[in-house]
């Protein structure tokens, strides 16, 4: 069953929009919100919304059908699996856009995402382009034929999210991901332990490059 978010509060009347996270995993929620959630522009949740597609819709459905949260800007954000050859554990995936049933989710701020996570985690390779969605576990020549589909990385809830996001109002939209198994390193291995390792605490440490990314979408642009 989805737990509730935890939230840095409730927004205030004439505040910056709020930040949704959406996460599917108790674990993701855990390394998301170990960061802290001090340093966001407005109120942020992160939101716990259970594994695969259908949680997600309905989880983030939910969640923007709250008054406080309607125009909140969301972000899908987790493990993925890597798709490309010389992908590592590890290494983050932001996407340009997600695809998933109901068709193709272009991203908000895909180079400002970027750009704050090279600054955040300098140490840390940064991949962009498709994130596709499944609803399983993604193995063997299934990620070849993604891979040749377009995607780098294929996760369950992120295309769901971002299209739900949407179809509840205008609002800026984001993924970034955590690759947490590659087709060089699949978490079935022995030894694969430590690659889940290093993802975990990349994720611990991405909060403030998503902070960057919230506040400069709140820029007047010139």
């Amino acid at each position: 069953m989805p737990r509730g978010p935890e939230s840095a509060g409730t927004p205030p009347a004439g505040s910056a929009p709020p930040l949704l996270i959406a996460c599917a995993l108790g674990i993701e929620q855990l390394a998301l919100r170990s960061g802290g959630l001090g340093g966001a522009a407005g109120p942020v949740t992160v939101l716990r919304t259970g594994m695969g597609p259908a949680h997600a819709r309905r989880a983030v459905a939910r969640q923007l059908d709250r008054a406080p949260w309607r125009d909140a800007a969301v972000l899908a954000s987790g493990f993925c699996a890597g798709l490309a050859p010389g992908m590592h554990p590890g290494d983050l995936v932001v996407a340009e856009e997600t695809r998933g049933p109901a068709g193709v989710t272009p991203c908000t701020g895909t180079d400002l995402l970027v750009k704050a996570l090279a600054r955040t985690l300098p140490e840390r390779t940064v991949h962009t382009g498709l994130m596709t969605g499944s609803d399983h576990v993604v193995r063997g020549h299934e990620r070849a034929e993604l891979l040749a589909g377009g995607a780098i990385a294929v996760d369950m809830e992120s295309a769901a999210t971002l299209h739900t996001a949407l179809a509840a109002g205008s609002r800026p939209v984001a993924a970034v991901r955590v690759v947490v198994d590659a087709p060089e390193h699949e978490l079935v291995r022995i030894g694969t332990v430590r690659g889940g390792i290093s993802a975990f605490r990349v994720l611990r440490a991405v909060l403030p490059a998503i902070f960057e990314w919230h506040r400069s979408l709140l820029l007047p642009r010139r």
